[in-house]
């Protein structure tokens, strides 16, 4: 049986082929999908109308239009990572009260 770490790794790997298909990478279009089915009002709620573009921009590595699964990985770990951040500020706060 798989431990919890080990199931969080095969989500992230079929979430991202889910995506990608067998093309092994993800187009701005995938990307697009992903980012609205995967993290639901992340695009809504941004200020900035290039958000994608520039989420795109910093992914693709190779600059040719597509994001392999690092840049997919990476894209998440910094998404965790903020939302990280945010929690342990939260819970700082909320322990001051």
């Amino acid at each position: 049986m798989p431990s919890q770490m080990e199931h969080a790794m095969e989500t992230l790997m079929f979430t991202f082929h889910k995506y990608a298909g067998d093309k092994n990478h993800l187009s701005k279009e995938d990307l697009r999908v992903l980012m609205e089915k995967e993290f639901p009002g992340f695009l809504e709620n941004q200020r900035d109308p290039m958000a994608l573009d520039k989420i795109m921009k910093d992914l693709d590595q190779c600059r040719d239009g597509k994001v392999g699964f690092q840049g997919f990985f990476s894209l998440v770990a910094g998404l965790t990572i903020a939302c990280n951040d945010y929690f342990v500020l939260h819970m700082k706060q909320k322990g001051r009260k």
